[in-house]
């Protein structure tokens, strides 16, 4: 199975499972991280909501329209935790950055419906980005 394939189009997962769920939140956060939008998107539903400290977004276009500049900044992510149940997940990770904010701890939760994500919750420290801050808010 690879995590290029949205969740729900695979034949040998009909219901929502630990899983399933692990299979559609990895899928969507690698391809995040290598700024492939078109990949993100397939495992993101409708509708969808995404919150952070920063941003927030009431369907998938407008969330992955951050995401080129996102990326741009990336220099690493480091997984330190991943929880999956059946319709939720949640992941903890390190991202590397190459501005003054340096590594960003950060809590991601997801939750889902069919095997597809139907909102993520960013949390993170704004105390770093606040001097970027006229740069990241829309």
């Amino acid at each position: 199975m690879t995590t290029d394939t949205p969740a729900g189009t695979d034949s040998a997962m009909t219901t929502d499972t630990p899983e399933r769920t692990r299979h559609a939140v990895r899928g969507y956060h690698e391809a995040r991280f290598r700024g492939d939008a078109t990949a993100a998107a397939a495992y993101l539903g409708e509708p969808f909501r995404f919150q952070s400290p920063f941003i927030t977004s009431d369907d998938r276009t407008g969330h992955l329209a951050t995401l080129p500049g996102f990326v741009s900044i990336v220099t690493g992510v480091d997984l330190i935790s991943e929880l999956y149940g059946e319709a939720e997940a949640t992941l903890v990770y390190d991202v590397h950055t190459a501005t003054p904010a340096g590594t960003q701890r950060t809590a991601e939760h997801f939750r889902l419906d069919g095997g597809v994500i139907t909102s993520i919750t960013l949390v993170f420290d704004t105390a770093p980005w606040q001097s970027m801050r006229e740069w990241i808010e829309p």
